[in-house]
């Protein structure tokens, strides 16, 4: 009796175990196939550049970088521009030249770093753009800045030409290429301060900059930072990229390696996604969680201050992640936060179906030891806002508890989101203005309603919103932030 009961319970456990084989082999198949059943992929997407910065090549100083700057996009015309099909030739793809989105349309081509020099400057502001984007990201940003201190802009390996670009790439790439930016800056200002001002992954790389001093018990190079939409913290599901990459090479499958393949029809930002680009983030996400959790007490005390502007309704970064893995574990050092909350008129609020700002809000003023900042609706029966203090500094008492705002939040909005923080709403690519008089795309001011299904770009990319309707309290908050950590002699 006992062997018949051990055999049949063996017998159950192969066929159980067979059975959940079988299963996961079937739901590797399907997904492989719905995940390469995409877009066909075209030339920006295979083609190789050689000519690109990663963190082992050999340079001496920025200007080098700028000088393999010129060669890269001059590849990029041989090898894209000058090749691509009559199939491809859309009026609206940036890699046909004369087309709409074309970049050479701008009286700059913001794919490419910029400096802004200005003499007896009393200070400096480096720019460091995002994931997928390009310094046209911080134009905004740039142009408050112009004339009144040096600013850099600086491209990021792998972005502002092919999305290609971002099937290869390292975090310690794009970390090489700020160390050589801070660098040429610091010798540009002698002894002046530096501020860095950085967008999503950019924050995390200039984040990733100073920790990485501090561990090593160096002093850090910016007197302050300033974040829009950190990428602090991405969802879990973005642990699964690195293996969708590597499957996608196991097997041969180009297109496992691309989260999304759609039209590039923006001329400073990559519509396709690598999946490789998505690991980057959270590999970086990782080092400066690590490298933040090591620090003594008193190397925590060497952070330069942080003022960060994050977005409640976030789909790309855990906006929770800003609060509970980097504005907790910092100490009290003038940090702030500023957090946009959503429009809660009265009908918006009635179809919130899972509410944000309640885990962002700290139960207790008393587990504060920063700055936080709500910008919200005055109340539900309009639509102007107000900025009102969460969590105050003992050397902030003096502060108004809620300050009003000569702002609104339009009519049709009823949140801002990851990408549309560092755009005021006269941007000429993302802003609302639609200049008739401009032969060239203007994605902010086309939005289209109809049937769904019908156009190529995705509703919920159309439907995103693409600017900020308080860019001018976030630059005016900047400011003051600015003023109250430069040394006084350079005020």
């Amino acid at each position: 009796m006992k062997a018949i009961i051990i055999g049949s319970t063996k017998h159950l456990f192969f066929a159980a175990f067979y059975g959940c084989l079988g299963i996961a082999i079937a739901l590797l198949i399907s997904g492989i196939h719905f995940l390469n059943a995409k877009p066909d992929l075209s030339l920006w997407h295979t083609t190789e550049l050689k000519h690109e910065f990663h963190y082992n090549t050999k340079l001496d100083n920025f200007s080098d970088y700028i000088a393999l700057e010129d060669k890269l996009f001059t590849e990029v015309d041989s090898k894209v521009l000058k090749k691509v099909s009559e199939a491809d030739a859309s009026p609206v793809n940036r890699y046909v030249k004369n087309s709409l989105a074309d970049p050479a349309r701008w009286p700059q081509n913001w794919n490419r770093s910029f400096e802004w020099p200005k003499a007896n400057a009393p200070f400096g502001v480096l720019l460091l753009h995002g994931m997928s984007d390009s310094p046209y990201a911080m134009s905004n940003v740039a142009t408050h800045f112009k004339g009144k201190a040096h600013v850099l802009g600086l491209r990021l390996s792998g972005h502002g030409t092919l999305p290609s670009g971002l099937t290869g790439l390292y975090w310690q790439d794009l970390a090489a290429a700020v160390n050589l930016a801070t660098a040429h800056m610091k010798q540009e200002l002698q002894g002046k301060p530096l501020f860095v001002i950085g967008f999503s992954t950019g924050a995390a790389l200039a984040l990733n900059h100073e920790l990485e001093l501090i561990n090593q018990d160096k002093a850090p190079d910016y007197v302050g930072m300033i974040f829009m939409s950190p990428a602090i913290g991405l969802a879990p599901i973005a642990a699964a990229a690195r293996w969708q990459s590597w499957i996608g090479r196991l097997l041969d499958l180009d297109k496992l390696q691309w989260n999304s393949i759609q039209m590039e029809y923006d001329p400073f930002k990559y519509m396709s996604f690598a999946v490789n680009a998505g690991d980057v983030v959270y590999q970086l996400a990782l080092r400066n969680q690590s490298l933040l959790s090591g620090l003594t007490p008193l190397q925590r005390e060497q952070i330069p201050a942080i003022l960060a502007f994050q977005s409640v309704a976030d789909a790309t970064v855990s906006s929770a992640a800003v609060v509970s893995l980097l504005y907790q574990a910092l100490p009290q050092k003038g940090h702030e936060l500023v957090l946009f909350d959503m429009n809660r008129s009265i009908f918006n609020s009635k179809l919130i179906a899972n509410d944000p700002l309640p885990a962002l809000l700290p139960q207790s003023t008393d587990s504060i030891h920063y700055r936080g900042t709500l910008v919200e609706n005055i109340d539900s029966e309009t639509t102007q806002v107000q900025a009102r203090e969460f969590g105050l500094m003992p050397q902030d008492q003096t502060l108004p508890q809620a300050e009003t705002l000569p702002l609104h939040w339009p009519m049709d909005v009823y949140s801002l989101s990851h990408v549309a923080l560092p755009f005021a709403e006269n941007d000429g690519l993302y802003g609302m203005a639609n200049h008739q008089k401009l032969t060239r795309i203007q994605i902010g001011a086309a939005a289209s309603r109809g049937e769904r299904g019908v156009y190529s770009v995705p509703a919920s990319e159309m439907l995103r919103q693409k600017w900020n309707p308080f860019f001018p309290y976030m630059m005016a908050r900047i400011d003051q932030y600015r003023i109250a950590h430069m040394p006084s002699e350079a005020r």
